[in-house]
């Protein structure tokens, strides 16, 4: 995944807001190459050496120092500041598990702060992340899916809505792909219902994807293999209608006159039902 370079822009701007004109002051001293001294500090000299951590790329230390303004300033203004900035961080250096627990907790004793909109987007971003290939278990995807249609329905007027729009698009493709992967499994082994109920399930659910035109072509083939021709006819007749030039419909329509039928439309066929914006 690419990480938008408005989300750096956006948090840089949200802590310099925040900085008095003090300047960044020097890094705290070490006890070892490791481990940084926390002792007693006033607020604004932790979050400038966090921030000063952050903009220098050492993001670990970073969050560790923003973490430090909360414990040692809880009811500061700088608190609540520092557990969104100590969230980036983390999320900057792929630990996205410990962004979204930062995150979590800051949406959870701030639900009114200026900047929640942005804590929904960054733990969205933090499921989004970890999206895997289709060969592998897609829970991350829906989990992610599940953050972004929150962010989204939540503040729909947001500037981060269109982004997660655009991803909501992107992890229903993906999750309509993992259907995709099974159901051409089962089709391989023979087992023509199991791939039937895939490939529905992509036209019930992900009809906007890019899939739905192999999932009818697929359905078309496991109807022919079944004897189902009324079903593979409508099938076929619906590809057709909305993806008239694409290879799916002209294999489907090739199957199809090879066994001396013609795409037609049975109106009590469930593809009909399911599909009647077409008809």
């Amino acid at each position: 995944m690419i990480k938008l370079s408005a989300t750096f822009g956006r948090l840089r701007r949200l802590a310099l807001a925040a900085i008095l004109p003090l300047g960044l002051l020097a890094l705290a001293a070490c006890e070892s190459d490791d481990e940084l001294v926390y002792d007693e500090r006033p607020v604004e000299e932790l979050y400038n050496q966090a921030l000063d951590l952050m903009l220098n790329g050492d993001y670990q230390a970073s969050a560790n120092l923003f973490d430090e303004v909360e414990r040692q300033h809880p009811y500061s203004q700088w608190a609540s500041k520092a557990q969104v900035m100590a969230a980036f961080a983390h999320y900057q250096r792929n630990a996205y598990d410990d962004s979204i627990n930062s995150l979590d907790r800051f949406i959870q004793l701030h639900p009114g702060n200026r900047d929640i909109e942005y804590a929904y987007y960054l733990r969205a971003l933090s499921y989004y992340e970890q999206i895997s290939d289709v060969g592998r278990d897609q829970g991350m995807t829906q989990r992610a899916l599940e953050a972004l249609d929150e962010l989204v329905r939540r503040f729909p007027e947001s500037r981060y809505a269109r982004d997660a729009s655009l991803k909501i698009d992107l992890a229903r493709d993906h999750l309509a792909g993992k259907h995709m992967e099974i159901g051409r499994f089962y089709q391989n082994q023979n087992e023509f219902l199991g791939a039937i109920n895939r490939f529905r399930l992509v036209i019930d659910q992900y009809q906007t994807t890019t899939h739905v035109p192999e999932a009818l072509h697929r359905l078309v083939e496991c109807y022919l293999s079944l004897g189902i021709n009324e079903e593979a006819k409508s099938t076929a007749a619906v590809l057709g209608h909305n993806f008239p030039g694409s290879d799916w419909y002209s294999d489907s329509y090739a199957l199809l006159v090879d066994a001396d039928l013609e795409p037609a439309v049975n109106e009590d066929s469930w593809i009909a039902n399911t599909w009647d914006s077409v008809f």
